[in-house]
Formats: structure tokens, C-alpha cells, sequence
């Protein structure tokens, strides 16, 4: 350990006592049945929040596992001094894959009003957002305000039992992503007839336009632009769908009354266009159509949580994977909950 000794608890110091045998005493360097000094856990849980892992490790001279104990610990101690659901008035509930399966999820909630992590645990279902309900205890509860988040009704259930007063605000994100998957779904279909037709040239015009369809049309380059105009010629009810997503991009954009007559006017010409993905999808916002009034008449987005869920794979890329579910999360917690050390080398 670059030469530094190690503190076994064989080293405190051993007092008699009559009635009770021999106890350990407290020393303020280092935490209860550890190896190592607190300024070298603190230094080496800095490390991990800002190298990848596999040098962190090297330069410490330790194991992965040691590593991965000594987050969890540092974790743990300044969560314990930090009233991170403390306060508490718009959070972000979203899911965040750590890997392949359907059992490698875990539920985020975001603090947005100080941009950080205000807890996360292992699962999706309602009995994790119930934990965190639990956790944050009634009082703490009546406080909320705003609850952004996807369509997921486990969030929705738990939120509107411990938290009626809080608004539920359908994330703007997820209600344009869902209007690109089902313009996604006409695209391949006809993309596949084409090719089974010998329309080669055609199926590959579907496929270059991908991108064009699903970005926002301010954002289109130049190369972008064509196979649009392309699709607009020869393909109406694809083009018709895209204008239907651009739609619902805008009232997001304007909100308010405006906002609330376009997501009005989404579900009445998504209906009738005879697209039965469009069908469907208009039944799904007329389903939601109350929590994305919500979104309309100034919610918060859940943007927070969606870049939260960019770094945590960033997290994951930077330390080639973790082996558990607890190791991500320690780790998570520790970078953007706001617990992170400084070092007392750095």
C-alpha cells in the first residue's frame, strides 16, 4: 500500500473490563473492522470516481473486489451523514439496463432540482418504487410536487397512493420516442414489400431516410433532407406519420393551451389516418392524454434523469463492466449522488 501500513483491529488498543471482557476502541483514521485508513479509502474511492477502474486498482496496489468494498464503504459512511431525501420536491422516476436480461434493471430516482441521484436500488416493478417510498417516509412524501416519468403504470400506482398531491408529469422524451417506433414499424413493413417486390432501389431510399424520419426536422443536414423529400413523393402514409411525430414534437415545444389543442388534434388525425400503428398509438395518448396535460401546462421534463442515465454508462464503459448489481450501485451513488471524497493526496 505505496509503503503505508495497514490498521488490523489486532493493532487498537485492548482495555480491560470487569464486567464486560476486552473492548476495541474508536480511532478517528480509520473505520470499524477495516484494513485500511480512512485518507487511503478516501483516496482510493476518489480514484475509482475518476480513472477507470483497472488503473485505480494498479496504482493502489489492491484487488477489484478490495476497490468495490472500499466504494461501498465510503458510500455507505457519507450517505449515512447526508440527508440526500431530505428536501425533496420534483424527482425523476426512470429504469436504467445494466446489461442484457430481463432481470438487470434498476430504478433511478433524480433529485431535479440539485441534478444528482437521490436514490437507486436493484429491480422494476412496484414493489421498488414502494421501497423508495418507504424510505422517504409520509412526511417526506406530502412534499413533492412534480413526478416526471415514463408511462409505466408501477411508478404511476405507488406515486398517486404515498403522493397524491404530486403531479405526474409523462415525460416528453418517451411520448416522441414512442411516436418514432411506430413510425419505425411502416418503414420496415414497407421496406420489406419493396424488396419482396425486386424494388431494390426504392427499399434502400426507406432505409437511408432512418435518421431523417426519427430527428427533429429543424435538425435535418442537408444529405438528410433528401431521402425525406424522397419519402414525401413516393411513400405517402410514411410521410403522413412523420408529420404526425413532428406534430406531437411541437406541442411540446409550444405547451400550454396551444400545446393541449395540437396533442387534441395528434389523436384525432392519428384516428383517421389509417395507419394501424398511428391507430394504436392515438389510443395510448388518449390514455394519457390527463399526465401529458400535465407535461403541457409547465411539468418538468425528465431530462435529468435521461443524461443521469447516460453517465451511468459511461460508469459502466469506464470500468469494463461491473460483476454485481450492489457494485454499480455504490458506485453510482458515490459519482452523482453527490457523496464523492476529495482526496487527501489529489
Amino acid at each position: 500500500m505505496h509503503g503505508k501500513r495497514c490498521f488490523l483491529e489486532s493493532d487498537l488498543p485492548k482495555i480491560d473490563c470487569p464486567q464486560h471482557g476486552k473492548i476495541t476502541a474508536a480511532v478517528p483514521w480509520a473505520r470499524h473492522d477495516d484494513r485500511f485508513t480512512r485518507p487511503f479509502e478516501d483516496h482510493a474511492a476518489w480514484m475509482a470516481a475518476h480513472m477507470p477502474w483497472t488503473r485505480a486498482v494498479r496504482l493502489q496496489r489492491i484487488t477489484w473486489e478490495a476497490l468495490a468494498n472500499i466504494v461501498a464503504r465510503v458510500s455507505a459512511d457519507a450517505a449515512a451523514r447526508t440527508g440526500r431525501l431530505d428536501g425533496l420536491r420534483q424527482i425523476g422516476i426512470d429504469e436504467k439496463s445494466r446489461g442484457k436480461g430481463e432481470d438487470k434493471y434498476l430504478t433511478v430516482v433524480t433529485d431535479h432540482d440539485a441534478g444528482r441521484i437521490a436514490w437507486i436500488a436493484e429491480g422494476r416493478c412496484q414493489d421498488t418504487v414502494a421501497a423508495f417510498s418507504g424510505a422517504l417516509g409520509d412526511e417526506r412524501a406530502r412534499l413533492l410536487t412534480h413526478v416526471p416519468a415514463d408511462g409505466a403504470e408501477w411508478i404511476h400506482a405507488v406515486v398517486r397512493q404515498r403522493a397524491p398531491q404530486a403531479e405526474i408529469c409523462l415525460d416528453a422524451f418517451h411520448v416522441v420516442k414512442w411516436a418514432g417506433e411506430r413510425l419505425d414499424e411502416p418503414r420496415r413493413r414497407l421496406a420489406a414489400e419493396l424488396r419482396a417486390a425486386g424494388c431494390e432501389d426504392e427499399a434502400a431510399s426507406l432505409g437511408a431516410g432512418l435518421r431523417a424520419l426519427r430527428k427533429d426536422y429543424r435538425k435535418l443536414t442537408p444529405g438528410q433532407r433528401g431521402p425525406l423529400a424522397e419519402i414525401a413523393a413516393l411513400n405517402k402514409p410514411l410521410y403522413k406519420g412523420y408529420l404526425i411525430k413532428e406534430q406531437i414534437r411541437q406541442m411540446f415545444k409550444v405547451k400550454g393551451d396551444a400545446g393541449k389543442a395540437l396533442l387534441r388534434g395528434v389523436i384525432a388525425w392519428a384516428s383517421r389516418c389509417r395507419i394501424p400503428e398511428f391507430t394504436r398509438l392515438a389510443r395510448t395518448l388518449s390514455n394519457y392524454k390527463q399526465l401529458i396535460y400535465s407535461t403541457l401546462d409547465g411539468g418538468p421534463s425528465n431530462g435529468p434523469a435521461e443524461a443521469l442515465n447516460s453517465q451511468l454508462n459511461a460508469l459502466i464503459t469506464r470500468a469494463r463492466g461491473f460483476r454485481s448489481a450492489a457494485a454499480l450501485i455504490n458506485m453510482a451513488t458515490l459519482v452523482h449522488g453527490g457523496l464523492c471524497p476529495q482526496s487527501p493526496y489529489a
